[in-house]
C-alpha cells in the first residue's frame, strides 16, 4: 500500500474533482469538505492551488463559466458530499 499522506492527498484531489463537477468554487469546496469530510480548509486550499498550477487553462475557463444559476443548494451539496465520501470509502476498500 502507498504512503498514507499521498493516499490522503489523492482522496482530497478526488473530492475536489467532484466539487468541480458540481460547479463549486474553491471557497464552497473548502467549506463542504471541512463540514462533511472533516478535511481542514488549508489542505483543500493547498491541493486546489496545486491543481490550478497544473491545469491553468482549465481553471481559467472554469472560473469564467461559474454563475450563480449553476450552483447547488446547501441541501443538494450536503447530499452529494455524503455520497462522494461514501463512494470514496467503498473504492478504498477494494
Amino acid at each position: 500500500m502507498g504512503d498514507p499522506s499521498s493516499t490522503y492527498i489523492h482522496m482530497v484531489h478526488h473530492l475536489i474533482e467532484k466539487c468541480l463537477i458540481f460547479h463549486m468554487n474553491k471557497e464552497d469546496c473548502m467549506e463542504a469538505l471541512s463540514k462533511h469530510a472533516n478535511i481542514q480548509p488549508v489542505i483543500t486550499s493547498t491541493v486546489w492551488n496545486e491543481l490550478e498550477k497544473e491545469n491553468k487553462e482549465f481553471f481559467e475557463a472554469y472560473s469564467k463559466s461559474q454563475s450563480s444559476e449553476d450552483r447547488m443548494t446547501e441541501a443538494e451539496t450536503s447530499q452529494m458530499i455524503r455520497k462522494m465520501i461514501s463512494d470514496s470509502s467503498k473504492d478504498s476498500d477494494d
